[in-house]
């Protein structure tokens, strides 16, 4: 059972069913993504602890697959007291499905290099917090996804802004948020990892992105990082995934400045800039190494194939049934491809497709990554 069907779900339900599964896909709203491609769906309020009970009973999942935040994952204990396996444990999802609970772990108790922060649960205590962390500071609620709810403070004026912002971006009823002190970083990466039942963990080369908005833009791989800086990368992964427990595929976000690697993040799940490994970059696709490792397939090892880049389409008005144009002139490009995910009802910034371009080791990641930028361009999304 899928718990959340948006676009990376979809992908890892098509995985799922190159290896034979039945997939039930439950979702908010009817006909999400991955909805499209499973055997059965459910539409229900995930943060409604009755209703996910009741459809747990229904059908009897082996295996629970959370991909989102808003699902009331305390209810996760019980499922594997019930002997249902959740993916990657129920103390993975109850962490990482909120900021709080994951930044203690990497930072208190397993000494990961993080920025400095402070949580506020009014807007009198988000005041006091910036003060503690400093201008500029990042404020993002405790749960949410996609970037949303997240702001940057850079004068004392922006406070009160940032405060409904979160308020207005938070999944689910968590009014806390997180100030955390602005990093002085020279870029971002998400290293894949992957835990096994039965194997070694293993590690993707990693990944660039750029953000707008706190969502990703364009994703590249292998992102270019000193050799010391992705070891020490690697083994911060280890020891939070040790920590987490369970098997599957883990997005893991750092800050990389002068002084090294800082962990911001981590996300039990595909990533969503993880895309670019549908450009056929790995010898699996994120998806694929989730499906496997959820499964307890052996993943012998993970190799680069391709240099490769990922950009979004992303809509501009709210409307349904949504159109797309300019795909003739995107698909022109050698090397290249669109994924439409599939999404029935538009939004302004909402990701509905994305443009994946690709070249050989060895070949000018800027350059296949400003192509496929061209590419997105090209692709407009109209709804009524």
């Amino acid at each position: 059972m899928l718990l959340g069907s948006g676009e990376l779900g979809k992908e890892f339900v098509i995985a799922l069913k190159r290896l034979g599964q039945f997939v039930i896909a439950v979702d908010s709203y009817n006909d999400a993504p991955a909805q499209q491609v499973a055997d059965e769906r459910e539409v229900i309020n995930m943060l409604d602890g009755t209703e996910l009970d009741r459809i747990i009973e229904k059908h009897k999942p082996d295996i629970i697959v959370p991909e989102i935040e808003a699902i009331r994952t305390e209810r996760f204990y019980d499922y594997e007291k019930q002997g249902i396996t959740v993916v990657p444990s129920a103390k993975a999802a109850n962490f990482t499905m909120n900021r709080k609970a994951i930044r203690d772990l990497a930072s208190k108790e397993l000494g990961l290099k993080t920025a400095k922060y402070q949580y506020a649960n009014s807007f009198d205590e988000l005041v006091s917090a910036v003060k503690t962390v400093g201008i500029p500071c990042v404020v993002k609620p405790l749960m949410s996804s996609s970037g949303k709810g997240q702001s940057v403070i850079k004068t004392e004026n922006d406070i009160q802004k940032a405060w409904e912002y979160a308020q207005a971006g938070k999944r689910g009823d968590y009014t806390e948020v997180i100030a955390e002190a602005f990093v002085k970083f020279n870029s971002e990466i998400t290293l894949l990892t992957v835990t096994q039942k039965n194997g070694t963990t293993l590690f993707c080369p990693p990944i660039g992105h750029r953000q707008e908005r706190g969502d990703y833009q364009e994703s590249w791989q292998p992102a270019e990082i000193k050799p010391e800086h992705l070891k020490e990368a690697q083994e911060m992964a280890a020891k939070v995934t040790e920590a987490l427990t369970g098997s599957g595929i883990w997005g893991v976000e750092y800050f990389l400045a002068d002084d090294g690697v800082y962990f911001s993040e981590l996300s039990p799940r595909p990533h969503d800039t993880g895309m670019v490994t549908l450009a056929g970059t790995q010898n699996f696709s994120e998806f694929e190494l989730h499906a496997r490792a959820v499964l307890g397939l052996p993943i012998a090892e993970i190799t680069l194939e391709r240099v490769g880049a990922s950009a979004v389409i992303l809509a501009n008005k709210e409307g349904k049934n949504p159109t797309y144009s300019g795909l003739q002139k995107a698909m022109d490009h050698k090397q290249s491809d669109i994924r439409i995910f599939g999404k029935p009802i538009t939004r302004p910034f909402r990701r509905m497709a994305v443009a994946l371009t690709y070249d050989k080791v060895g070949s000018n990641v800027d350059a296949v990554k400003q192509r496929a930028i061209e590419i997105a361009k090209l692709v407009t999304v109209d709804a009524n």
